[in-house]
């Protein structure tokens, strides 16, 4: 350093050589690097000292604090409490969050349609909707009706808040002394909810939903206004929705004029539709009316002597048919009006639907009778069936065994596994690629990620031809297809172009059918396939016109041409290929008598859910069978019931109507490949036939029609006097049968 300062003092014309400084940084700076690193080292030195004196300050003030024994252990459980409440109403919120999505939707005028509506043919089959103009506010209806309603439904109903927690435990204590369950826990609130918003499917999820909506509706509906829309909006049997409805039906007078008997015996018609309703079983009727009034004078509200009349004096109902109305189909199709006329500026409509009742009438009986039949010893206790004519026109939809017990549409809103039905979709779209039913395929042992699919008896075929594959219903195929062909993402877009309208969860297990589905979607894609791969165009609305006879819509009219889903080539070889299944494969139960039958059966895992769903060239249907609760069956697989059930609705179907072909199959009817055995034990289970009323023939139809048509066009005939004098009107004739 010397040296450098001698040489910076050096005079400017010094011979001594200059030095060069050396890269260093200069004193100054290194002092303030100094500074920093003292300033920085003093600071967090004194921040922590004081941070510990102040912590030693807090610990001194909160030892004043310090609780010993009994009160220490309820600080403790105050302090857990509100962790857990935390933790809790997080939970809450989220789960809450699903069941407020719900109140988004217009549900004060969901109902301000009033429709009639009328089956293929123009008669009238039921109607749907609420006319706010009739009906009635709480302080109008009879004290006795809104008593009865109270005492059997909801004696609490001005005490709780939406879920009355001591109905819910005397319920428990009564079932479980009764040993079943005889009262129900639900408050009227909560039975609003789920009418407005919810469906009747059991499941916890809808529980929850339930109860968060009921405190919802307390929060933003006075107590009358709760009661009035129940009372406008329950079902009460007999295709009727509402006290009001109900009244008109069952008595014939206004709801204000219905008396105690009968106000008894509209309140029991709330708990089960079906069973008590008076025009099917009045001496039922009246039980449950008199177990009312019972519960209108155990819960204060009136005196033994006040009901002493109309238990000596039960209510008598006018006569009515007991004509069931489709009411599955009329719920479906009014969401379907719902839709189609919310442009409209009049909501009072008449729509032609396309409902065939002896079709419906068909379908009911064969879900009926199979789980009569069968029921107990497969252990399965609900059915459903969606029939589509081919072109799109739905003919007949069975949604469960009973309307009157649950109002849930299993046909259209219940998510079931479609098990190896789903597989028609991989092989459709495997069609698509290039393969033809003769395409060779190795069914061996295969692995995707950690699943390892296994056929039904644990056993491979080796080389096979997926024609073979696909009537045998074995599992490795479609798998291997999917993996290494054709894809996941392709075997969904497959399945929702054909019709499925469902979220499809995207899984490798997809190709064996995992992904939930409804029995709509299934029968609206396979109806793709007799349409030789044009969409199904599914439809149960065929015109909607107002009162004054307008036209406002109509199918035919208004919609879309159906677009092509399939190739021709693709089609033809998918029909190929699913003909033969009723008769060398898994549905040898289906086969249609003496015509030509295609579809796939399935199975899910633990029997939960069977399914078949096929075709002929006239019609498509999608036959299920379960149970709601998701519990197993004795071992059903697609192959029994539901193919039974099937051959039963399509024997009937195809009584007395021309028959048209299958598109692509040419070939003859094949012959069923069975054992005598099998045959013997076919012919022991299979369900008895149904015959169809003889009608007119489609020809014969046509014919008319067209006599019709040159009638109307024709001018009006103009008689002499004389003979005008002379004509006499010919007789009406009603309810003819034509030979």
């Amino acid at each position: 350093m010397a040296g450098d300062e001698g040489s910076a003092g050096s005079p400017a014309g010094s011979e001594s050589p200059r030095r060069t400084r050396p890269d260093k940084p200069p004193r100054l700076k290194r002092h303030i690097f100094l500074r920093i690193d003292s300033w920085l080292d003093s600071t967090l030195w004194n921040a922590g000292y004081d941070l510990a004196e102040a912590w030693e300050e807090i610990t001194i003030f909160f030892r004043r604090f310090r609780v010993r024994g009994l009160k220490k252990l309820g600080f403790e459980i105050a302090g857990e409490a509100m962790t857990l409440g935390t933790a809790g109403t997080v939970v809450l919120l989220t789960l809450a969050q699903p069941a407020f999505e719900e109140t988004k939707k217009d549900w004060r005028n969901h109902d301000n349609f009033a429709v009639t509506f009328l089956d293929r043919y123009g008669n009238t089959i039921g109607h749907r909707g609420i006319i706010h103009e009739n009906s009635v506010p709480v302080d109008e209806l009879p004290d006795h009706l809104v008593k009865a309603v109270l005492a059997t439904e909801d004696r609490r109903f001005f005490q709780h808040f939406g879920i009355d927690f001591m109905g819910l435990a005397r319920a428990m204590t009564e079932n479980a002394k009764a040993g079943s369950v005889v009262q129900g826990g639900s408050t009227l609130t909560q039975q609003l909810a789920k009418n407005l918003f919810l469906t009747n499917e059991r499941s916890i999820e809808r529980k929850i939903k339930e109860a968060f909506l009921s405190l919802w509706l307390e929060a933003n509906l006075s107590k009358k206004e709760i009661l009035s829309l129940y009372l406008d909006r329950a079902y009460m049997g007999g295709g009727t929705f509402g006290a009001a409805a109900a009244a008109q039906f069952y008595f014939g007078k206004n709801i204000t004029e219905v008396t105690l008997a009968e106000a008894a015996m509209l309140a029991g018609l709330f708990k089960a539709p079906a069973k008590y309703a008076p025009h099917v079983n009045l001496p039922a009727a009246r039980a449950r009316a008199n177990d009312v009034l019972t519960n209108m004078v155990q819960s204060g509200l009136m005196t033994e002597g006040q009901v002493v009349a109309a238990r000596r004096n039960p209510a008598s109902v006018i006569d009515r048919d007991e004509k069931e109305a489709p009411d599955f189909f009329l719920d479906w199709a009014f969401e379907e009006v719902q839709r189609l006329a919310a442009r409209f500026k009049d909501h009072t409509l008449v729509v032609r639907t396309t409902i065939d009742l002896g079709l419906q009438q068909a379908a009911d009986e064969a879900v009926a009778s199979s789980l009569r039949e069968y029921g107990e010893s497969y252990n399965v206790k609900q059915g459903a069936i969606v029939m589509i004519e081919n072109g799109g026109a739905v003919r007949a939809m069975v949604g469960g065994r009973d309307y009157g017990e649950s109002q849930f549409n299993r046909a259209t809103k219940a998510l079931r596994q479609p098990g190896s039905s789903f597989k028609m979709y991989t092989y459709a779209l495997a069609m698509e690629n290039g393969y033809t039913p003769q395409s060779v395929v190795t069914d061996g042992p295969i692995s995707w990620g950690n699943w390892s699919p296994q056929n039904y008896g644990r056993s491979y075929a080796g080389r096979i031809r997926l024609e073979t594959a696909l009537a045998k219903s074995i599992n490795t195929i479609p798998v291997r297809l999917a993996k290494e062909k054709l894809g996941i993402d392709a075997i969904m877009a497959t399945a929702k172009a054909m019709g499925v309208e469902t979220p499809i969860k995207k899984d490798v297990t997809i190709p064996l059918g995992t992904s939930e589905v409804t029995v709509m979607d299934q029968a609206t894609a396979y109806a793709v396939l007799p349409a030789g791969g044009y969409q199904s165009r599914r439809h149960g609305v065929a015109q909607i016109m107002n009162y004054a006879g307008d036209v406002l819509y109509d199918f035919e009219r208004d919609s879309a041409p159906p677009e092509r889903i399939l190739t021709e080539q693709a089609a033809a070889y998918m029909n190929q290929m699913m003909t033969k299944i009723p008769y060398i494969g898994t549905a040898r139960r289906a086969a249609v008598d003496g015509i030509l039958t295609g579809g796939k059966t399935g199975t899910t895992q633990a029997y939960r859910d069977a399914w078949f769903v096929g075709y002929t060239g006239n019609y498509t249907a999608a036959v299920w069978f379960g149970n709601d609760d998701y519990t197993s069956t004795n071992n059903m697989t697609g192959g029994s019931l539901p193919a039974m059930t099937f051959k039963k609705l399509m024997d009937y179907a195809h009584q007395g109507i021309d028959l048209k072909p299958i598109m692509g199959v040419d070939a003859p009817m094949p012959e069923k490949d069975k054992a005598p055995a099998v045959a013997s034990a076919d012919a022991a289970d299979a369900l008895p036939p149904m015959v169809r009323p003889r009608s007119l023939s489609g020809q014969s139809t046509r014919l008319i029609r067209e006599l019709g048509q040159r009638l109307r066009s024709a001018p009006a005939l103009v008689l002499p006097a004389s003979q005008s004098a002379q004509a006499k009107p010919a007789p009406e004739t009603t309810g003819s049968t034509v030979p």
